[in-house]
């Protein structure tokens, strides 16, 4: 077996050799940032002679390298030669044998088709950080070579043992891993476990974390009904990603859960979580919109920080953008938000997004919400269907690269019998010593026709005349009525012209007033007041409707 043919072929064999025998070197580059080439010396009269690479003993010095060595000629890659690392590794082989009987080690992981591959193409192929039998990681590389003087084709086969390195680098996946999952438990765990279902609505939500090779983000959503009928719908999406980016979305998502019991409208709630957010980390940016749904309006009154647009379908398959008003991100400080409004009426769809569902690198982001108007627009069915078909024609999978959140919301077009459960009923009150017998009268007409029974019958027809009593006490016109039932409660509302909010105190055995408010809030079974957009207010209380209420 002639070694001396391949052996050149060994990496720095042919650069050394020039260095011994005083032949050609590359000459000394400078200030091209290479290192300069080893400069050979013409060796003195009583310098000892030095072999050159042909006259080296191979064999020996194959033996003591440490990494393994396998030669392998022919079409069946039969055994020529391995080292003593080879046979250490993996036991004794016999010369001669085929591989695929002899080297089952090289079948386990994969090798014997590289081998037949680097014969074809005469090219050599390299397989990185392989775990072979006995639990040890190689890179092992494969050279054509010609084993004897017939040219008679083989293949070396050189592997480095890279253990240390595979053990690292698993250990820094494994921590990355753990890093991700324990940002997804905290994400997950802010989220909302269930979502609240309003009485006029039908919601869902869908949450798809990014995929394994990125850190979870900072999406996040919420609903929370406040009363008189009303819901309010956020979504928002906190910059950056990991433990901080999900920890800074909990404190926006409670803020936000706080901000909304006030009952104000969109942009000053947006105004509050601004001075929050920069509280909070003034380098975290986050985008937001806040959505208050009101039946009786038929609108969705909204505000955004920097965040997507709300996309409505309406009962005909027409999609709508809510474009304006856009104010900067939450936690950029110093701007008045706006609100504005989208109609949402009955047989309508709306949907509220964040960007891992419409932004692509390779696209624009208008393109991407443009494609998701054309997919809100032929999808049907219930919420959830309408999410799960949204994230499946976004294309987003397991290994997306960005956090996705969804939320649908429904106005369902009620008919039939499922139209008599849900009913509205308004006075407009001219004021006057006839104002409260008149708005007794109606109350009591129109919760005998909705066959209410006789106790909620006459507690509502109380609520109603303590309020109305209040408003035309305290307040100013226009004042006006209004009597909703839906499939769980009885809600009744009054609203006048004055912006002082009322507020239940105790009231003194001698006062003649205070007791209004506190007559409603023991009676119902909940309560509060608002300002209406059109300044004024509105002060409404519920009864939650008995079982089989028909």
């Amino acid at each position: 077996m002639n070694f001396t043919r391949w052996s050149a072929r060994l990496p720095g064999t042919q650069r050394r050799a020039a260095a011994r025998t005083g032949h050609a070197v590359p000459p000394d580059r400078r200030g091209d940032g290479s290192v300069p080439a080893a400069r050979a010396e013409r060796p003195s009269d009583d310098t000892p002679s030095v072999p050159a690479v042909d006259e080296l003993p191979v064999r020996e010095v194959l033996d003591r390298v440490p990494a393994l060595v396998a030669l392998l000629h022919g079409p069946d890659h039969r055994i020529a030669y391995v080292n003593g690392a080879y046979a250490d590794a993996f036991g004794t082989r016999p010369v001669g044998a085929p591989a695929r009987e002899a080297l089952p080690e090289l079948d386990e992981l994969g090798l014997l088709p590289l081998l037949d591959q680097v014969l074809r193409s005469s090219r050599p192929r390299t397989v990185k950080s392989r775990k072979a039998p006995g639990g040890r990681s190689y890179t092992f590389t494969c050279t054509p070579v010609d084993v004897r003087d017939d040219k008679a084709r083989g293949v070396l086969i050189f592997a480095a043992d890279v253990t240390d390195h595979a053990e690292a680098a698993e250990r820094l996946r494994a921590s990355e891993r753990e890093q991700r999952e324990a940002a997804v438990t905290l994400q997950r765990s802010l989220l909302p476990q269930e979502l609240e279902q309003p009485d006029d609505l039908r919601i869902a939500a869908t949450y798809q974390p990014g995929g394994t090779e990125a850190a979870v983000g900072g999406d996040w959503y919420d609903v929370i009904t406040l009363g008189g009928g009303r819901t309010a719908l956020v979504i928002g999406d906190v910059m950056g990603r990991g433990v901080r980016a999900a920890a800074v979305m909990g404190q926006l998502r409670t803020a936000v859960r706080a901000y909304a019991r006030l009952d104000l409208p969109p942009h000053e709630v947006l105004q509050l979580l601004d001075g929050l957010a920069a509280e909070i980390d003034a380098n975290q940016i986050a985008t937001c919109v806040y959505a208050v749904h009101d039946p009786n309006e038929g609108r969705l009154l909204y505000a955004s920080a920097g965040h997507l647009p709300i996309l409505v379908r309406d009962e005909n398959g027409n999609v709508l953008r809510a474009d304006e008003p856009t104010g900067p991100p939450l936690g950029t400080g110093g701007w008045m938000h706006a609100s504005g409004s989208v109609p949402l009426g009955p047989g309508s769809t709306a949907v509220l997004y964040t960007d891992g569902l419409v932004e692509r690198r390779d696209a624009d982001l208008d393109e991407g919400i443009a494609a998701l108007e054309g997919a809100l627009a032929g999808a049907t069915g219930t919420p959830q269907v309408i999410c799960d078909r949204l994230v499946r024609s976004a294309g987003v999978t397991a290994g997306h690269d960005d956090d996705v959140a969804v939320l649908v919301l429904q106005h369902p077009a009620r008919t039939g019998p499922d139209g008599d459960l849900f009913r509205n009923a308004a006075l407009e009150l001219l004021g006057g010593v006839e104002a409260a017998p008149h708005a007794r009268a109606f109350a009591s007409g129109v919760l005998t026709s909705w066959r209410f029974p006789v106790d909620l019958h006459d507690l509502g027809v109380l609520a109603a005349s303590e309020l109305v009593a209040n408003s035309l006490q305290h307040g100013i016109p226009p004042m006006r009525l209004r009597l909703r039932r839906t499939d769980r409660r009885l809600i009744i509302e009054v609203t006048d012209g004055d912006e002082h909010l009322p507020r239940r105190r105790r009231a003194e055995p001698a006062d003649e007033a205070g007791r209004g408010i506190a007559i409603v809030a023991t009676i119902a079974s909940s309560w509060g007041s608002r300002r209406t957009p059109g300044g004024g207010k509105a002060v409404w209380c519920e009864f939650a409707l008995p079982r089989g209420t028909g």
